[in-house]
Formats: structure tokens, sequence, C-alpha cells
């Protein structure tokens, strides 16, 4: 599924591009729209969360994590620098789901597997650099800085791994990278856009060995290892302005 969503957004793109540029009227559609100073709009996407793991000694099996596609919606606010740069905020709300497969011996498969259903508030700020308009359509590259706040997170839970709470933390910072296209239509413009993005902070929430293993001193087999847990993810939005 992940595959064939992508596939189909290129062959989209593929075809309004093709259009703008083999089309013999070669209609400029709203003109002066990129003169504009300040321009708004929104956006609705799919993204694919994973989790990065660095471990603090060596181990054989590292942890798995299963991906399903999750859902984003949110807002836009475009600054024009000038005729190349652009600066954007894209507050939005991004729903994601991640199945954690701890590897080792547990009393049963169910104690192995943990879910992460997250809910995050995701704030990036962007900048945006883009080519000469080409007709219709124009490329364009960006990066930047990005928070999120997770309304899902646990982290203040008194339970642990071992009373089945797997618990992250409230605060995440990123920095992401993407690419897309601006095709002008008739009435407004499109874009398609894919974007990577890459935690910076560690996320986990460590298990209280204290409390649950402290007769035979032994580390958590969820989190001991762990020496960071950070999100990266792909983000692939459809924005109209």
């Amino acid at each position: 599924m992940r595959k064939i969503i992508p596939f189909f957004l290129f062959l989209f793109c593929a075809q309004i591009g093709h259009a703008q540029l083999f089309s013999k009227e070669r209609l400029t559609n709203i003109e002066n729209f990129d003169k504009q100073r300040w321009s708004w709009g929104f956006f609705l996407g799919l993204n694919s969360y994973d989790f990065k793991f660095d471990y603090a000694d060596y181990q054989e099996n590292d942890i798995l994590v299963n991906q399903t596609l999750g859902f984003n919606v949110g807002l836009l606010g475009d600054m024009r620098i000038n005729d190349y740069f652009n600066l954007r905020l894209e507050p939005g709300l991004v729903f994601t789901q991640r199945e954690i497969l701890f590897p080792g011996e547990f009393a049963s498969e169910q104690a192995a597997i943990r879910e992460s259903n997250s809910t995050y508030i995701h704030v990036p700020l962007l900048l945006k650099v883009s080519t000469k308009r080409l007709n219709n359509f124009k490329p364009f590259i960006m990066g930047g800085v990005s928070y999120s706040y997770n309304l899902s997170s646990n982290q203040d839970n008194p339970d642990d791994n071992f009373d089945g709470q797997f618990r992250m933390k409230n605060n995440t910072y990123y920095y992401e990278l993407g690419l897309g296209i601006d095709f002008y239509l008739y009435y407004f413009k499109f874009t398609p856009s894919i974007r990577g993005v890459f935690a910076l902070n560690d996320e986990l929430v460590r298990d209280d060995n204290t409390d649950n293993l402290n007769i035979n001193n032994i580390s958590s087999p969820y989190t001991g290892n762990v020496d960071k847990m950070a999100t990266r993810g792909i983000f692939l939005n459809l924005t109209f302005q």
C-alpha cells in the first residue's frame, strides 16, 4: 500500500507536468500569485513513521518496528522572501501507529509486543528554495526544523512495560528535508511534496527497574539496552493554496 500511493501520485504529477510542458496553448494560470507577500492554504497527506534505535551495548537482534500508514492534516502560512525563497509554517495534526517487537525471551508472544498510537501537534518551520517558474509549474526543495507535542504521550504514567505500558516523552524536535512541485491551476496552486522527518532527541521513557527487577539487579528487557530511540518518518502531502 505504501508503494502504490506514491506511484499513483507520481503518475498524476507526471500527467499534469506533461500537459504543462507540451501544451500548445501554454496559458499562464494565476500569473501574479507568487508576487503576494503572504499566502495561505491547507494540506492533507499520509505518513509512515518508524523508530531508530541506538544501543548502549552490542545487541544480537534488533528491536523491530511494524509501520502503518497514518494521516496528516493542517494549515499553511507562506511568506515570500524573493522569487526563489519562501519561509513557511505548517502547523498540523499527525495521526500514526507503530507496533514494536522486542527480541528476547518473554512469558508470551504478546508480552514482547508494544503498540505506540500517537497523535502529534506538529509545527514545522521550513525554508522553501524554488527554481524559476516554468510555464505553470515550479519545482522546489525545502528544509527546516520542527517541533511536535505528543497528545497521546504517557510520559508521567507510573506504570511501565512490565505493566503493559510503553512510554514516550511529550516533546520531540526534528530536522526535515523534502522536495515537491508547485502546479499553477486555473483557480489555485496545487503542490504535491514528499518530506523526511528525523527526530533529534531521545523519545523513550525507561522502565523503572528499581520497582520491578531489583531482586537480581537485572535491567529491563524492553528499555535496558536502548541508548536512544528517535522517530524517523516520511510525509506525503497535498497542499492547496
